[in-house]
C-alpha cells in the first residue's frame, strides 16, 4: 500500500535534519516492507515505504527529475489505473521516461499539466510533489480518498504523511488531541478533513492542497454531483457492467501475485467471476481467499443482519468461477491475543475501531500475504449499490435474506491494490 511523509521547512537546511525524515518514514515500515528511500534538498525531505507492485526494478522513489530551473521530486502512494494511456500521451509531447511504473507517469504529467494533472488520473493515490523550480509542495488525494493523507502546519511549513504516526514522529508535531479530537472518538463520526490529532488535518477527497512561502491553499479538482437517472433499466445494467470490466481489467495489472477477497456476498462475487473470466484466456486462475470462523458454519444461528453462513455461498462462487481458493479460519485465541489487538491500535493510530472485525482483517491479511502481495476487494460496494439495511425502503430485513445479501466478513477489508 505504500506509505509518504515529508517536511518543508523554509527557514531550515533539512539536510541537518535527515535524521527527523528518516524516523517519520521509519514508522510506516509495515505499508512498505520492500524498499524504503528519503531525498532531501534545502527546506524540503520527502521519505517512501515502498509495497513493489508495479515494476519492481524502476518503481522506487522519491523519484526526482531536473528541470533547467531546479529539481521537481515525489513521493506517491496508490495505483492509477490508466497510466498506460497517460504515458503514451506524454510520450508524444516530448516526455523520454527510464522505467515502466506509474509513479513516473504521473510526475511527468505534473511537469506536463501542473496541478491539473490530478483531473487526468483514473486511480486511487495520494501523493506529494516538490517544486524547487516554484519552492512549493503540492499534495493531492484521490476523488473518493480511498488513500489516507494528513498534514500538519508548522510556523514555516509543513510536515505530512499516509498516517498520523509519522508526523507524530517528527518533534515539531504535538501530541495532544483536544475537545473536537475527542467528541469525534466518542461519537464515532467522521468531519471532513478533521484528523482527531490537535493542529493535524486530512486532504480531503479530490482536493490539492498547495504550500508556498505565502501559506497554504486549497483547491477542489472534483466533488460529487446528484443528477437526475433517466436511463432505462437495460441501459443501466449496460452501463454498470461496462463500468466494472473496466475496473477489474484496470486492477488486474500487476507484477506480483494477486487474489481476491470472497465473501459470497454480490459485490466480492462479481469482482471475483469477473477476473476469472478476464483470465481464462491466458490460462491463469484467480486465486481466492475467505475469512471463517472454527464452527461458525456448524452454529450458525440467524439474526436480523444475516439470515445464512457465509460459506456455502463462498464456495458455490468459488466452484463456478474456477477459483483456486482458500479458507483462512481463524479461531477465538487468535482474536483474543494481545499482541495482535497491540497491533490493530498501532495501525490506526486511535484508540478506536472495530474490535473482532480489526483482528481479524489483521490476521486475514498476514495469511494472504503469504501467497498474494495484491488482494482486490468489493469495499465501499454496500454504499455504491445499496446494500445496507438503512438504504432501504421496505423496512427490516426478511429472516433469511437471499444468497445475493452482502457477506460483510471479508467485504468489509480495505482495498488493497496498492502501488
Amino acid at each position: 500500500m505504500c506509505g509518504i511523509s515529508g517536511w518543508i521547512s523554509y527557514d531550515r537546511d533539512l539536510r541537518a535534519h535527515r535524521q527527523s525524515i528518516d524516523a517519520m518514514t521509519e514508522t510506516m515500515d509495515c505499508r512498505g516492507p520492500d524498499d524504503r528511500g528519503t531525498w532531501v534538498s534545502g527546506p524540503a525531505a520527502l521519505g517512501h515505504r515502498r509495497l513493489a507492485i508495479i515494476d519492481l526494478p524502476g518503481g522506487r522513489q522519491p523519484m526526482t527529475v531536473d528541470t533547467p530551473h531546479g529539481t521537481v521530486a515525489v513521493v506517491y502512494s496508490g495505483e492509477t489505473y490508466n497510466f498506460t494511456e497517460l504515458r503514451a500521451e506524454l510520450t508524444a509531447r516530448g516526455h523520454e521516461f527510464t522505467t515502466h511504473s506509474d509513479t513516473e507517469v504521473v510526475l511527468h504529467g505534473y511537469l506536463e499539466w501542473g496541478e491539473e494533472v490530478a483531473s487526468r488520473l483514473n486511480g486511487m493515490y495520494a501523493f506529494a510533489i516538490w517544486d524547487a523550480r516554484t519552492h512549493k509542495l503540492v499534495m493531492i488525494r484521490d476523488r473518493m480518498g480511498i488513500k489516507p493523507f494528513y498534514y500538519y502546519e508548522t510556523p514555516d511549513g509543513v510536515l505530512f504523511g499516509s498516517e498520523p504516526k509519522a508526523i507524530l514522529a517528527n518533534p515539531l508535531a504535538r501530541h495532544e488531541v483536544g475537545l473536537d479530537g475527542i467528541r469525534e472518538l466518542l461519537a464515532f463520526v467522521k468531519t471532513p478533513g478533521h484528523a482527531v490529532w490537535e493542529g493535524m488535518h486530512e486532504v480531503e477527497p479530490g482536493t490539492v492542497v498547495t504550500v508556498s512561502r505565502t501559506g497554504l491553499r486549497r483547491h477542489v479538482y472534483w466533488e460529487l454531483t446528484s443528477t437526475e437517472h433517466t436511463d432505462d433499466r437495460d441501459t443501466t445494467v449496460a452501463h454498470v457492467r461496462t463500468l466494472m470490466d473496466d475496473i477489474v481489467r484496470r486492477q488486474l495489472v500487476a507484477d506480483v501475485p494477486l487474489c481476491t477477497l470472497l465473501s459470497g456476498g454480490l459485490d466480492s462475487s462479481a469482482m471475483t467471476a469477473l477476473a476469472a473470466r478476464q483470465l481464462a484466456p491466458s490460462g491463469e486462475r484467480v486465486r481466492s481467499f475467505a475469512v471463517d470462523f472454527v464452527g461458525q458454519t456448524e452454529n450458525f444461528v440467524a439474526d436480523e443482519l444475516r439470515g445464512t453462513p457465509d460459506t456455502p455461498f463462498v464456495h458455490d462462487v468459488a466452484r463456478a468461477s474456477g477459483t483456486e481458493h482458500q479458507d483462512i479460519v481463524l479461531d477465538s485465541h487468535a482474536l483474543a491475543d494481545p499482541e495482535v489487538r497491540a497491533k490493530v491500535i498501532r495501525a490506526r493510530d486511535l484508540p478506536m475501531g472495530f474490535g473482532d472485525m480489526d483482528a481479524s482483517l489483521c490476521l486475514l491479511f498476514k495469511a494472504i500475504r503469504e501467497h498474494s502481495t495484491v488482494a482486490l476487494s468489493g469495499e465501499s460496494a454496500d454504499e455504491v449499490f445499496g446494500g445496507y439495511l438503512q438504504f432501504s425502503t421496505k423496512g427490516p430485513a426478511p429472516a433469511t435474506p437471499s444468497p445475493g445479501w452482502d457477506r460483510p466478513a471479508a467485504t468489509s477489508a480495505p482495498t488493497t491494490t496498492p502501488s
